[in-house]
């Protein structure tokens, strides 16, 4: 073993420092914020930066004090403890040095706070609703109204079959908004605290049951932003991502259109017939991804948690309960109240589904109309 000088402890470490600055200078920085695609979301990059370097300029000026004083005046070089009580010099400089620094970071921290809340003048307003585990999105403006449900298979999830490019971050009905428009979201929860987040607009927002939170944002680009919620919210919290798509106003105004009719096509399905095939396609689709989550892809269930739907007392039992348990849910437990999550279409082939799949073959069927009467 070779003893080793302070000198040459210090040149070590500073050597490897630069092995490790070397390495890693042109790579990606994951634990560092995102600046974001937004001016609002630029501004807390830079105010995130600006208090990082800040830091960074008090952390090296205090140990380089502290490292001076403990090599200088260390005992073997016969460094006598300077001997007075107090001095007012010094206490005057370590109070308005820090206050200075807090000043300093204060101002633009409070200017871009106060542009953070600042909602007003907003061309449009989103309201974003969590539910366990997907978004309701209700554009106040236009009178459009839909769910936005995971769409990652059931396979990728359970690990039999190759992940996505964007596995659990894909949606069946994404949030599109215009660019060059400030959009306002008023952001609140039907159930438990959720949390509304989208890396790149710079903000996340709590979406908290009988409260309503906002926020704003303005994108200038097209393009495709995901997030996810962001609170701790129960089981399948990984399952309730947020796809955003800008489009150009154009492109935009087209989207509204087709929502639209959209809607009155689903308004006009209500009132058809269909045949069991029919249902039984579109139930099973509406099952896995609506209930599969809870109830299991092979209708188990987990035992003492989410009942079994294959050979269950409701899947099985009078069809008017199980209609009115989709439609309304079961109140103090995890059921939730379908009857404005799904269309009447979905809700009747889900549960003509239920009745049919899973070895219960009931034959019984399930209209659209009976579900609107249920209502």
């Amino acid at each position: 073993m070779f003893a080793k000088t302070p000198s040459a402890i210090l040149a070590g470490l500073w050597g490897a420092l630069l092995l490790l600055g070397a390495g890693t200078a042109h790579a990606e920085y994951p634990l560092n914020l995102m600046k974001g695609v937004t001016e609002i979301s630029n501004k807390v990059y830079d105010l995130h930066m600006l208090i990082f370097w800040i830091c960074v300029v008090a952390c090296v000026l205090v140990f380089a004090v502290l490292i001076y004083s403990i090599f200088t005046h260390r005992k073997s070089k016969g460094a006598e403890p300077a001997d007075f009580h107090e001095s007012t010099t010094v206490e005057i400089i370590w109070t308005t040095i820090p206050f200075l620094v807090l000043v300093a970071m204060a101002v633009p921290a409070t200017t871009t706070l106060l542009a953070l809340e600042d909602t007003r003048d907003s061309d449009m307003s989103i309201q974003v609703t969590g539910y366990q585990w997907k978004w309701k999105y209700d554009y106040l403006d236009e009178d459009i109204s839909f769910f936005s449900v995971l769409t990652t298979p059931r396979e990728q999830i359970e690990g039999t079959e190759p992940k996505s490019e964007n596995y659990l971050m894909e949606v069946d009905n994404p949030v599109v908004v215009p660019i060059n428009k400030k959009i306002r979201f008023l952001i609140t929860s039907n159930d438990v605290i959720h949390s509304w987040w989208v890396p790149d607009l710079g903000w996340k927002q709590d979406a908290v049951p009988g409260f309503i939170n906002d926020a704003w944002t303005e994108l200038t680009e097209p393009g495709t932003y995901r997030g996810k919620c962001a609170e701790l919210c129960g089981k399948d919290h990984g399952f309730m991502p947020i796809v955003l798509i800008a489009k150009t106003q154009e492109d935009y105004d087209a989207w509204v259109d087709e929502q639209k009719g959209a809607a009155a096509a689903a308004a006009d399905a209500a009132t058809q017939t269909l045949t069991m095939d029919e249902l039984m396609a579109r139930g099973e689709s509406a099952y896995n991804t609506n209930c599969a989550a809870c109830h299991q892809a092979n209708g188990q269930g987990i035992p003492g948690v989410f009942p079994a739907i294959a050979g269950g007392p409701i899947a099985t039992g009078d069809i008017a309960k199980h209609i009115d348990i989709g439609v309304n849910g079961v109140p103090g437990t995890a059921m939730q109240a379908f009857g404005e999550q799904l269309s009447a279409v979905d809700l009747a082939a889900v549960i003509t589904y239920q009745r049919n799949a899973f070895g219960n073959d009931t034959g019984d069927m399930v209209q659209p109309a009976d579900i609107t009467a249920a209502k």
